[in-house]
C-alpha cells in the first residue's frame, strides 16, 4: 500500500480532533480541506462565512484564488461521504464519558429556516422561516439535538424539499413532509445508540396527531407542546381547548392549590422559580389516558400566555393503571416539566451554530454541498466541546469581557421572530440566551479554546483588507488562528 503523504497540521488541538476523521478522507486534498474548512468556521465572524471568508480571501474578486477553489472543490466535487463523517462525529461524542448521552437526557426535534435568494438552489422555496417569523424564500432544515441540563449538541440534520421540487408534487414517492423527516431522524438517533428519556418538540410538531402516533408506535415516548387553541370535539360545557381544561382545574391560592402541584425550576443563572403543574382532562386525554395533558404555568389563576405550557405526553402517571404495563418509567409532573424545559437548549444551539459558525452562510446550490457544509458546522461545534473538556483542570482561566446583562422573559415563545443578539465571540459553547435556561450549561468566563494560545500558531493566511473596509479586527475563537494583512 502506498504510504500516505503527510497533511499540513491544523493549529493546536484542532489537529488532534481532525486526525480522527482522516481514515474517512481518501486523499491529501480532502484531509487538508477538512482542516482548512473547520479552521475557517472557527475564525471570528467579521462577515458571512462564505468560501472566500473561510479561505481568507477578499469577497468576489478573490473567488478565483487557489485556496478558495480548493475549498469549493472539497465541498462540492470531492468524493468524501458526509454521512460517514457525521457518524464518526457522533461516535466520538457517544464514547467520550464527558459527552456520552444518558437516559435522563432529551431528544429535541425542531426545524430551522434561513432566507436564501433565487430558485435554482436545492431545497429552496417560499415557506415558513421560523428564524424570521414569516413566510419567505429560503431553506428549512429539520434537526435533532441531544440535551440535558448541562450539555447539548446536534445529532442529525436533513433539509426539507418543498413539493415543487418533485415531478408529482406532494404525491411524488420521494416527497417527505417535515413530520416524516422528523420521525425518521428520531428513529435514526435511537438506532445510533443515543439514550434519552423522551422526545421533546414545540407545538408545530405536538399539534400533529399523526406525528405523535408515529413516535408512540415506534416506542419513542414524547413530551410536546400544544397550542392553547388546540381544539377537540366536546359535548355541551366540556372543555374543548387546553385553556378550557386548565381553567376547569381547582385553584384558590398557593396555600390551597387544589389540583395543582408546585414545581421548582432552576435557571441558567442559578435562580429558581416556582411554577405550578397539573394533569388536566381534554376529550379523551386525561391523567390515565394514552395521552396526558399537563399544564405548567407561573400563575394558575390567570394562565399568562408567555409563561404557560400545555404539554401532551404519553409517559404514564405514577401510581396510575398504565404504569405497570408501560415499558417506560412513570413520570410525575416535575419530570414532565423538566423534560420540556430542556427543549429550549436547541434555541441556544441554533444561536451558536448560526451566529458564530455560519450554518446559513453557504453559497452553494447542490444538495450534497449543502449537507456537507452543515455536517462540517456540526463538527466545528462538537470540536469545541471536545476541547472544552480536554482543558487541564489546573489551568488558569483566560479573562474575557463579560456580556452585558440582559432582560429575560418569563416564558419562551414557541414560534415567531426573536430579537436575538449575536452569540459572544469570546465563548462559543455557553453564550448568553435571552430566555431562561437551565442550570449551568458551562457558565464560565474563559474563552472556550483558550488552550490554543500556548500551542503551535497557524500558518500565515491572507484576508481582505480590513482597513479598507474600516472594520476593526476581531478576536478569533481559535486564538492560534488570526487573520493577517
Amino acid at each position: 500500500m502506498t504510504r500516505r503523504l503527510p497533511c499540513p497540521p491544523a493549529p493546536g488541538p484542532l489537529e488532534a480532533y481532525a486526525a480522527r476523521f482522516d481514515d474517512l478522507l481518501s486523499t491529501l486534498a480532502q484531509r487538508r480541506g477538512f482542516r482548512e474548512y473547520l479552521a475557517g468556521l472557527l475564525l471570528p465572524r467579521d462577515r458571512n462565512k462564505t468560501l472566500t471568508c473561510l479561505a481568507g480571501a477578499e469577497p468576489v474578486v478573490g473567488a478565483q484564488r487557489a485556496s478558495v477553489q480548493r475549498l469549493q472543490f472539497f465541498l462540492s466535487e470531492s468524493s468524501w461521504d458526509h454521512e460517514q463523517v457525521n457518524a464518526r462525529r457522533l461516535e466520538l461524542l457517544l464514547t467520550d464519558p464527558a459527552t456520552a448521552p444518558h437516559p435522563g437526557g432529551v431528544l429535541v426535534i425542531d426545524d430551522s429556516g434561513d432566507r436564501k435568494d433565487g430558485k435554482a438552489t436545492a431545497h429552496i422555496g417560499r415557506q415558513w422561516l421560523g428564524r424570521l417569523g414569516k413566510t419567505d424564500n429560503g431553506i428549512v432544515t429539520v434537526t435533532t439535538c441531544w440535551a440535558d441540563e448541562n450539555l447539548y449538541y446536534p445529532l442529525h440534520a436533513v433539509p426539507y424539499s418543498p413539493a415543487h421540487h418533485f415531478p408529482k408534487g406532494k404525491s411524488d414517492p420521494g416527497f417527505r413532509t417535515k413530520l416524516q423527516i422528523a420521525a425518521e431522524l428520531a428513529h435514526t438517533a435511537k438506532a445510533a445508540g443515543v439514550a434519552f428519556r423522551a422526545v421533546a418538540a414545540d407545538c408545530a410538531y405536538g399539534d400533529q396527531d399523526g406525528f405523535r402516533r408515529q413516535l408512540a408506535s415506534a416506542g419513542l415516548p414524547f413530551v410536546m407542546a400544544l397550542k392553547p387553541s388546540h381544539g377537540t370535539w366536546a359535548h355541551g360545557k366540556d372543555a374543548y381547548t387546553p385553556v378550557h381544561a386548565a381553567h376547569a382545574l381547582t385553584w384558590t391560592d398557593p396555600e390551597h392549590p387544589g389540583g395543582w402541584t408546585s414545581v421548582e425550576r432552576t435557571f441558567r443563572d442559578g435562580h429558581t422559580e416556582t411554577w405550578w403543574a397539573a394533569d388536566a382532562t381534554l376529550g379523551w386525554w386525561g391523567p390515565d389516558g394514552n395521552v396526558r395533558l399537563v399544564v405548567a404555568t407561573t400563575d394558575p389563576a390567570t394562565l399568562p400566555p408567555q409563561a404557560t405550557w400545555y404539554l401532551a405526553t404519553d409517559l404514564p402517571r405514577p401510581g396510575g393503571p398504565r404504569e405497570a404495563d408501560n415499558p417506560e418509567p412513570a413520570a410525575d409532573l416535575h419530570e414532565v416539566v423538566r423534560i420540556y424545559g430542556i427543549r429550549h437548549w436547541i434555541e441556544q444551539s441554533y444561536k451558536q451554530i448560526k451566529d458564530e459558525l455560519g450554518w446559513a452562510d453557504f453559497q452553494v446550490r447542490s444538495d450534497t454541498a449543502i449537507r456537507r457544509h452543515q455536517t462540517l458546522v456540526t463538527c466545528a461545534f462538537s470540536f469545541c466541546w471536545d476541547t472544552w473538556f480536554a482543558q487541564p483542570p489546573d489551568r488558569e482561566p483566560a479573562v474575557v469581557p463579560t456580556a452585558p446583562p440582559t432582560v429575560t422573559a418569563v416564558g419562551p415563545a414557541e414560534r415567531g421572530p426573536q430579537q436575538n443578539p449575536p452569540a459572544p465571540t469570546g465563548q462559543l459553547a455557553a453564550g448568553n440566551p435571552r430566555r431562561p435556561g437551565l442550570a449551568r450549561p458551562l457558565d464560565h468566563s474563559p474563552t472556550l479554546l483558550a488552550s490554543l494560545e500556548q500551542r503551535t500558531p497557524a500558518t500565515r493566511t491572507s484576508s481582505p483588507d480590513q482597513r479598507r473596509r474600516r472594520r476593526p479586527p476581531t478576536r478569533s475563537l481559535l486564538p492560534g488562528l488570526t487573520n493577517h494583512r
